[in-house]
């Protein structure tokens, strides 16, 4: 998925071709990522699923300016964020006006073998530790961990200083880590940082 030269010709021939294919071919490859994202905020699944669906309507209907965007997973998630901001101010009648002042949920994915293996005890631990994050925190922490985004990538999307995401990052993973029994802690290494 983060394959740049990948993502680059898919965009590249929507923008000259108009293809069809490779635009459902980067749906596919964004869809759950941007998904979990959109849930985080506006804590719907079909509220996030129109999301999603609306940021590729808008990326279709921008296709010929696609040459013109360097980072284009940075792009969706900007244009993600910008429509959840939206549907928050729109569905809600306190609508939030910082990041810090949101409810944001934490989505922990268990997608491999190592990470099935650790007790659900240990999980449940590990999501109250990531609940309890300033919502932040959780948001760069989901992003960096669960998304696999880079540093700068995240710093752009949410207009933050990419010293700022490294920090709230090292803040989650120590404290993700301080609540977790030391020889856990030492096997699980809660992936390396980006």
């Amino acid at each position: 998925m983060n394959d740049p030269n990948h993502i680059r010709s898919l965009q590249q021939r929507i923008a000259l071709y108009e293809d069809m294919q490779a635009y459902h071919a980067l749906y596919d490859l964004f869809f759950n990522n941007l998904h979990r994202f959109c849930f985080s905020f506006v804590k719907s699944s079909e509220a996030a699923e129109e999301i999603v669906s609306d940021v590729f309507i808008k990326l279709w209907q921008i296709r010929n300016k696609l040459p013109e965007i360097d980072n284009l997973k940075v792009y969706l998630y900007q244009i993600a964020k910008n429509f959840c901001l939206n549907y928050i101010t729109r569905h809600f009648k306190n609508p939030v006006s910082s990041l810090d002042e949101m409810d944001l949920e934490t989505v922990i994915s268990v997608d491999n073998p190592e990470e099935m293996c650790i007790s659900a005890d240990i999980i449940n631990t590990i999501h109250q530790t990531i609940k309890q994050l300033p919502p932040q925190c959780r948001l760069i922490f989901q992003m960096v961990k669960e998304d696999g985004m880079r540093y700068k990538e995240v710093a752009d999307i949410l207009q933050l200083s990419v010293l700022t995401v490294r920090n709230q990052v090292a803040i989650a993973v120590r404290k993700v880590a301080e609540s977790l029994p030391a020889s856990i802690s030492l096997q699980y290494n809660l992936k390396g940082i980006k």
